[in-house]
């Protein structure tokens, strides 16, 4: 049986993006994260030893969202995930990356992509 960690929303101003405005002004970019663990010990222990530091993965998070542009959200998504998976004791990771004001030249609510990796 599994259990799961969920984070919505770590917010962040990146450079990501494919225009060279995205890559000069920048913008707020969010992160939601499912971490899928066991996490019994750790609920009979009630020990940090046990879980996962929230935020320790927030901040692992954080610093991928402001740190070195990429183009595409699909790999900011990516590099998040291979970045868990490398740091903690998870069994797979789902990211949604979202991008509210991407310039797609029409109103919307926001853009996310959603990825699933395992170790």
């Amino acid at each position: 049986m599994n259990d799961f960690i969920e984070i919505h929303g770590i917010a962040g101003f990146g450079y990501h993006g494919l225009f060279d405005h995205e890559r000069k002004n920048g913008q707020s970019f969010a992160v939601d994260v499912k971490l899928e663990l066991k996490r019994k010990k750790a609920g009979k222990s009630d020990s940090i030893d046990d879980a996962v530091d929230y935020s320790s993965v927030i901040k692992s998070v954080h610093e991928m969202i402001i740190g070195e542009p990429v183009n595409l959200i699909e790999r900011l998504a990516e590099l998040i995930a291979k970045d868990l998976l490398k740091k903690y004791p998870v069994r797979s990771v789902e990211i949604v990356v979202h991008k509210a004001n991407a310039p797609v030249g029409f109103p919307v609510g926001d853009i996310a992509v959603r990825i699933k990796r395992s170790k």
